[in-house]
């Protein structure tokens, strides 16, 4: 390295000191906005029960974007029976063969529910085209039955809120290295997403073309800046609620009933079932535990 190449570096380490470090909402604050919109999406719940809508939200992305994450928060205390999450794994051979829409549809929500779609039939726009796991007509079929698709399904009656969460370059890079050293997130970095640093400009030009074809009036894409992860949890879940006006319909108080107990019963020998072993009832259990391995 030369005189001139030390000069640039040094120029260069010092600009990346000055750089102001962007404002994070503290973590007291965070979590107390977190369960102030979560008790929000438990009225927004009863709302669409009561109203018997029909919603469909889609999160799509990069990966390592933080969809996952933000769809842990929004049904953290919510019905699986009235917010499912549909995360579909790669299409079966015969799944294939279908009308592409074909093997999405059945997920579709019913009067009263809110489907969550982590991924959706944008794979298409997405990770087949870039992979090759699409020909060309297929894709610029979908293309243009796509926008078709939605109206039709907002023409039916469902709320269609469509997400792309956006991560930089570098913020991508830091969460793979983390996946890498980190044993309960390792399972999250797949060979696709190896693949997908190294294709990061077709990534980027195969978004474009899909906001350019679908970025439609009755569903128009909703960006969210996703290189802080609290920040576009709750950018997102704010955003939703205000998608969907709502009422607070929160069924009244209940008062329990007195238990009442038949006097004639007699409950089997206990000896007669299988327990789950009692790990930690007592403090020297729990230290002999945790010295114990599986």
């Amino acid at each position: 390295m030369d005189i001139q190449d030390e000069l640039a570096e040094i120029e260069n380490q010092k600009t990346k000191k000055k750089k102001k470090k962007a404002y994070k909402v503290p973590n007291n604050l965070y979590e107390k906005e977190l369960l102030r919109l979560q008790q929000e999406l438990v009225k927004l719940q009863e709302w669409i029960k009561y109203k018997k809508l029909k919603v469909v939200v889609i999160f799509e992305g990069r990966d390592a974007a933080g969809k996952g994450g933000v769809i842990k928060r929004i049904t953290q205390y919510l019905s699986p029976r009235v917010c499912p999450v549909v995360a579909l794994y790669t299409p079966t051979e015969r799944e294939k063969t279908q009308w592409y829409f074909q093997r999405y549809v059945p997920h579709l929500p019913a009067a009263g529910e809110m489907t969550l779609f982590d991924r959706s039939w944008y794979n298409r726009a997405g990770v087949e085209r870039v992979m090759g796991f699409c020909t060309e007509e297929e894709y610029r079929e979908f293309m243009r039955s796509c926008p078709e698709f939605e109206r039709m399904l907002v023409r039916s009656g469902i709320i269609l809120i469509k997400y792309w969460f956006s991560v930089s370059d570098e913020e991508q890079e830091r969460r793979f290295k983390s996946r890498l050293t980190d044993p309960l997130k390792r399972w999250k970095l797949s060979p696709m997403d190896l693949q997908s640093r190294s294709r990061w400009i077709e990534y980027s030009k195969a978004k474009d073309a899909m906001f350019a074809y679908t970025d439609i009036k009755q569903a128009p894409w909703y960006v969210v800046n996703a290189d802080i992860k609290k920040h576009a949890r709750l950018n997102c879940i704010r955003h939703l609620l205000n998608m969907i006006p709502y009422e607070d319909v929160t069924p009244e108080n209940i008062t329990l009933p007195e238990l009442k107990r038949d006097t004639g019963y007699v409950r089997p020998p206990i000896q007669e079932q299988t327990f789950v072993e009692d790990w930690y009832s007592s403090q020297e259990m729990t230290e002999a535990t945790l010295k114990k391995k599986f």
